[in-house]
Order: C-alpha cells, then sequence, then structure tokens
C-alpha cells in the first residue's frame, strides 16, 4: 500500500460517526501519525459535542468544532443563489457547495497545526473526493491528501465495524447493521442515497425524507410570506430583518410545515456513472422562486437571459468541485455585477409543496404599466411596430423566396 511514509500529522474531516471514527484509528495505526480533528456545524441538525468526546478518546489532542453556519450561508450559498444555480436544471447544489468551506478549514488548520496533509472520508466512487481535492489543492498547491477509501481494504460496512471492534472504537447501535441509505445534511439541505434508493424505478419510502412533511399531510391552508431582498440577496421575512443562516432556518421551518423542497432525482456524477439521489431543500427553493420573482421585475431582458445562459456553466463548476477556480470567480463578478439593483420584495405563496411567486415590488422596477396597459397609453406608439417586424422578417423572407426557387 502506497503511503506518504513522512506523515506526521494529519488534519481529518472528522463526524464522530462509524466511517471516520474508523479512519481516525486507521491513520494512526498505517501512518503511525498523530491525528487532528476538525468537525464544522454547517447546520446539519445534530449535537456535535458527542465528536469532541470521541475524539478525546481516542487520544486526540487537537480538537476542533467550529460554527460555520453563517459564513456558510453569506460566503457560499449567497452568492450562488445570486446566480439560480441548479445542476442539471433541478438540483440545488446542497452538499456541493458545502465541500468549498470544508476544504478551506481543513487547509488552514493545517497550517495553523503544522500538519503535514489533511484526510478525508469520501468514497473512490463519488463526487466529494473530487471536491474536497480540488477545492484543497486550489487554496494550497503543497497539501497533501491522504484518502483512506482509496487505499485501504475495508471496502464494505462488515468491515468497517470489524476493524472498530478490533480497535474498541464505539459504534452506534443503529450502525450495527446494513445502513438503510446514506445521509449528508446541512442548512441548505438534505440528501439521501444508496441502499433502498438504488433502484430508480423504486418511489424513495416515507421514512426516507427527513426535513419536509409529505405536501399530501400539509396545513390546507395556504400561507403567504414575504421576503426582502437587498443586492440580491435576502435581509428579510415578513419584514423582520434576519442574519443569513436565521434567515435560511427560518425559510427551512416554513418549507417543512408545507412540503415544500423535496426532489428525487437521477444525476451524472463528475466520476462517469449516473447516481440516485433524494433530496429536501425546503428554504432553498423558497429562495430561488423569490429570487427570480425579484430579478424578474429589475433585471433588464439581455442581463437576465445572458444570467440564464450562463447558470449551467456554473452550477456544473460547483457540482464538479471548482468553486476555488478563476472561472468560477470570473462568474461570479460577472453575477454580482447583475445584482446591483436587484432589490425589493417578493410575495411567495406556500402551499402544499409548492412555492409560488404572487406578487413582487422594487424601488428600482423596470416594470412599466403605463407601456404595457391595455388601456390607452402615450408612451408607445404601435406603428412603431410595423417596421421592427419587417426588419427582423427580412432574412426569413430571403430564405424563403430561395427555397421556393428549388
Amino acid at each position: 500500500m502506497a503511503k506518504l511514509k513522512d506523515v506526521k500529522k494529519v488534519v481529518l474531516a472528522y463526524s464522530g460517526g462509524l466511517d471516520t471514527s474508523v479512519i481516525l484509528k486507521w491513520l494512526q495505526v498505517e501512518y503511525g501519525c498523530e491525528v487532528v480533528t476538525f468537525t464544522a456545524d454547517l447546520g446539519q441538525g445534530e449535537e456535535l459535542e458527542p465528536a469532541r468526546a470521541k475524539a478525546e478518546r481516542a487520544g486526540v489532542r487537537e480538537i476542533y468544532i467550529e460554527d460555520l453556519r453563517e459564513e456558510f450561508v453569506r460566503d457560499f450559498v449567497f452568492p450562488m443563489f445570486r446566480a439560480n444555480a441548479q445542476y442539471e436544471g433541478l438540483y440545488l447544489l446542497g452538499t456541493s457547495i458545502a465541500r468549498p468551506l470544508i476544504a478551506k478549514r481543513l487547509v488552514e488548520i493545517a497550517r495553523e497545526t503544522g500538519a503535514d496533509a489533511i484526510a478525508h472520508g469520501a468514497t473512490g466512487k463519488g463526487n466529494d473526493q473530487v471536491r474536497f481535492e480540488l477545492n484543497a489543492y486550489a487554496l494550497n498547491p503543497d497539501i497533501r491528501v491522504i484518502a483512506p477509501w482509496r487505499e485501504w481494504d475495508l471496502n464494505s460496512r462488515q468491515k468497517l465495524i470489524a476493524f472498530a471492534e478490533a480497535h474498541q472504537i464505539e459504534i452506534a447501535k443503529d450502525k450495527r447493521g446494513e445502513a438503510p441509505f446514506s445521509v449528508d445534511a446541512n442548512l441548505l439541505h438534505t440528501s439521501s442515497e444508496g441502499k433502498v434508493l438504488e433502484d430508480p424505478a423504486e418511489p424513495a419510502p416515507d421514512y426516507v425524507y427527513q426535513r419536509t412533511v409529505d405536501p399530501e399531510a400539509a396545513p390546507d391552508a395556504p400561507e403567504t410570506i414575504e421576503i426582502g431582498f437587498e443586492k440580491g440577496d435576502p435581509v428579510s421575512i415578513n419584514g423582520v430583518r434576519l442574519s443569513p443562516a436565521a434567515l435560511l432556518t427560518k425559510l427551512n421551518e416554513l418549507g417543512r410545515k408545507h412540503g415544500v423542497g423535496r426532489l428525487d432525482l437521477v444525476e451524472n456524477r463528475f466520476v462517469g456513472m449516473k447516481s440516485r439521489g433524494v433530496y429536501e431543500t425546503p428554504g432553498g427553493t423558497i429562495l430561488l422562486a423569490a429570487h427570480r420573482g425579484v430579478e424578474s421585475i429589475t433585471l433588464d431582458r439581455g442581463a437576465a437571459h445572458l444570467k440564464d445562459e450562463l447558470m449551467p456553466r456554473y452550477a456544473e463548476m460547483i457540482y464538479n468541485g471548482f468553486w476555488f477556480a478563476p472561472e468560477r470567480e470570473m462568474l461570479q463578478a460577472l453575477i454580482d455585477k447583475s445584482q446591483e439593483f436587484v432589490a425589493g420584495t417578493v410575495k411567495v405563496k406556500l402551499y402544499k409543496g409548492s412555492a409560488s411567486v404572487v406578487g413582487r415590488t422594487s424601488p428600482n422596477s423596470l416594470y412599466s404599466m403605463a407601456h404595457v396597459t391595455f388601456e390607452e397609453d402615450a408612451v408607445y406608439d404601435q406603428k412603431d411596430a410595423e417596421g421592427f417586424i419587417k426588419l427582423n422578417a427580412l432574412r426569413l423572407k430571403l430564405l424563403a423566396r430561395r427555397s421556393q426557387r428549388r
């Protein structure tokens, strides 16, 4: 097995679950190195202090547990939503957008602690290994990365459990059997993959959904909320200003109540295979609808259409792990410029799984009732349309005449 023989200290992205607990011990045994653990609170909704206790019992001396929720939403989620980013037209990139922040802190902690390398628990089949490592290398080209799933022979849950038992690693009782599915969660979303979800022909069982009520069981009465925007970012709900993380938390609560934000998707992974995932993004789904609503009256047609053309490329960059790449940063500058006048208030009606824009106002609105009215007006001469049509029809007429001559 190839090793970095000179590794003395490694910073491990650590959750305290079975996989990363085994990785912690495996690094100590196989590499004979000191392990620093880093656990990020991105709003996954779990108590993180048990991870500290487990790391301490494993002999870890440097333990980092950090609340990164505000930074996550402010510096990663909100910039992404300015672009209305959706991978393959549907996926709101909840897992993808969390990886650059985790990679950033891994690299920073490695520098702070004098560590030789970083390590993660992503498997060799998925996208996360690529995201962690590309983002890390973009920030420190000399960083060394250990990816145990690409090195060890513990390629089944039974082998992981056997290793854990052999080394007296605590295992949660619900991890002793085959996990029904794999879950990743943060403040933006919950994703579920594998096991009972592997056959895309089979509907996801009800118990897979964790963040939203069944839309059929949601309240029978709709609820309308108002979201305020400044420079493309949401700043308030129903007139109450909130911090980025608090605002997304509130939208999640509202979306959960009304069953908003469920997605059952077969997507194309960067590594080449297709995979089926079940996503729940309640607050993000509301935010996307509201943001497009305020853009509809504040963005010029050319700017709006250009953004829509660029969005799939931007979303793909995030999905594939290129958050810190120059092309993403270049597009972000363009997107942020487009948001200069994107301000106002949007009314969104939440009802049994849907989030529908029902009203929008802005001090920067380009919507002119004087121009679009069906009544008599003094600002638009309808005769002007004749020349406009003739000029646009000219090339079509020439093409048609050529075809008639054949």
